[in-house]
Parts: structure tokens; C-alpha cells; sequence
């Protein structure tokens, strides 16, 4: 059921979440950030309760969520150490608040390089306490006609696959270009939900973003949370949205397309199990990482 905002929609979202006991409300968030990071806390906030008034136990934001700025040094300006700055200190009152677990997409971070950062996922118990951390492992890069990128000139790479235990299961954290590559997903065992915070442009995300996603979802048979951001930002960029979650058989339980807004689905762990062993694909590997 996505949600772009308005009261009567939010109201139709609680009414078709009825009846669902059982299954856990899982939601992304979209947005479309700028470069003012109170203004883009107040945005996640609003679209956060949204979210939790149509059933969502945990809620995930998208890539960068806090800050898209002008210049790519800007989110360098704003950067956090672990466990302070007004972008953790939100994340922590706010899972603390609603009582939900919530996936902080990915913030700024300081990095052991002067001058970068690490590009982070943080997450966050219905308690408020920060329980896991991802650094993005993979920058991405790209020269294509007029579209121009390298994260590596002010991000630091991350070196560790991230698993973390939820009432939801197994949680795999990844951040955006980290879809093209399978083999982390693969290093994750068998995960539950995997979540991916992203931030595709346009051009590269019209052509491969719901493909590697639903891509991701079948051959791991698990949950895909791809939270994104969708829409024109006051720097230029132009990202592709299509917001989305995927159950373990590819199927697309919600999207929406552009623009801020919520997508919820529920995750049924006992619809995953029984995929699992009917399917039983994840045993049948023959090829292992050394």
C-alpha cells in the first residue's frame, strides 16, 4: 500500500492493513533530500510516523537521507563520529519514541581519511539503541555521457558484511551500488530481510534498479527493502525512485514510482520458510566463497 501523504490515503492505509495478524509491517521511505540536514530530519520524521500509523514495525530510510548536497564535499562538513551529532541523536529518539526498530539508510560517518567519509547504515532497536553498523563496501563510479560520479574521491570503503539478528529475522545490510554485486548477499548466509538504502540515478536505475532488486530477493529467497531516493535535487542530480519491497519469490508487494512517500508490505516468515523448503536452493549450492 504506498502512501504519498495525504490524510485520506494515510486512513485507507490503516484500513487495508487490517485483518493482518500475524505478518510484520515492514516500510521504506523515500524522499528526494536536499541539502539542509534539519529540514530533510523533519521530512524523515513526518514520513516515519506515517509509516508507523499504517502498522510498521520497522521502517527504513533511504540512502543519504539527512544530507544530498550541493557540492560532494558538503556531506564531508557534516559528517558524525559513532554515537553523536543531531542525525544519530534524531534516529535514536525516534526508534525510541514509536517503539520500532528503524534502519537509518545511510549517514555520513568520520572516516580514518581526512577529507572522506563512511558512507553508513546505522540501526536502531525500538529501545533507541544503535545495535549494528554497515559501512558501504562498494563505490560506486561512472562516466557516462554528461553524468560523472566517484564516490572514492570522499568516501572510505567499508570491509565487513553486516548480519543482524531483528524480531524480523536476519537482517542483511547494504547500501545502494552494493546491489551489482551478489557475492556479498552470498557472504551473508541465509538472511531473512535484506535491506538496501539507495540513492540510483536515473539513468542507471531506469535501466537495472528493479531488475537487481527483485533479482536479489529470488536467488537469496529472502525479503527486499529498497528504500530510495526519488526525485530532482537542488544540486542537479536527478535520482530514479521506484521504491520498492519483494517478497523471497520476486514478486513486488509495493512501490511507489517518484517523490517522498512510504511503501509498506508485511513480512511472513512462515510464507519464507515454506518457500525455503520447497525450494530448497540455498542448500543446494555447490560453488562456495573460499
Amino acid at each position: 500500500m504506498t502512501v504519498k501523504g495525504s490524510a485520506t490515503k494515510k486512513k485507507a492505509a490503516l484500513s487495508s492493513s487490517a485483518g493482518q495478524a500475524g505478518v510484520c509491517r515492514i516500510a521504506a521511505v523515500q524522499m528526494a533530500s536536499g541539502p539542509n540536514v534539519a529540514a530533510n530530519l523533519s521530512e524523515a520524521g513526518r514520513l516515519i510516523e506515517m509509516a508507523v500509523e499504517m502498522g510498521a514495525r520497522m521502517v527504513v530510510l533511504p540512502e543519504f537521507f539527512a544530507i544530498m548536497g550541493i557540492h560532494d564535499s558538503d556531506k564531508v562538513a557534516v559528517s558524525e563520529s559513532e554515537g553523536k551529532g543531531p542525525i544519530q541523536r534524531f534516529m535514536s529518539a525516534t526508534a525510541k519514541k514509536y517503539g520500532i526498530w528503524l534502519v537509518g539508510g545511510s549517514i555520513p560517518l568520520q572516516a580514518s581519511v581526512p577529507g572522506k567519509v563512511r558512507n553508513s547504515c546505522l540501526v536502531y532497536d525500538d529501545k533507541g539503541k544503535q545495535v549494528a553498523r554497515y559501512d558501504k563496501i562498494h563505490l560506486f563510479g561512472l562516466d557516462l555521457g554528461n553524468e560523472h560520479y566517484r564516490e572514492e574521491d570522499t568516501i572510505e570503503p567499508g570491509d565487513r558484511v553486516v548480519v543482524v539478528e531483528t524480531p524480523f529475522g536476519k537482517l542483511g545490510l547494504s547500501v545502494c551500488y552494493d546491489l551489482r554485486f551478489p557475492e556479498l548477499y552470498r557472504a551473508m548466509k541465509e538472511v531473512d530481510v535484506i535491506v538496501i538504502p539507495s540513492a540510483f540515478t536515473e539513468t542507471t536505475g531506469k535501466a537495472h534498479w528493479e531488475t537487481l532488486v527483485r533479482a536479489r530477493a529470488i536467488e537469496n529467497l529472502a525479503y527486499v527493502v529498497a528504500s530510495a531516493q526519488g526525485g530532482y535535487h537542488l544540486n542537479g542530480r536527478e535520482t530514479h525512485g521506484n521504491s520498492m519491497i519483494v517478497d523471497p519469490w520476486g514478486v513486488v508487494l509495493d512501490r511507489l514510482p517518484r517523490g517522498s512517500g512510504v511503501v509498506i508490505a508485511g513480512v511472513n516468515r512462515g510464507y519464507l520458510n515454506s518457500l525455503r523448503k520447497s525450494l530448497p536452493a540455498l542448500q543446494h549450492r555447490t560453488i562456495h566463497q573460499c
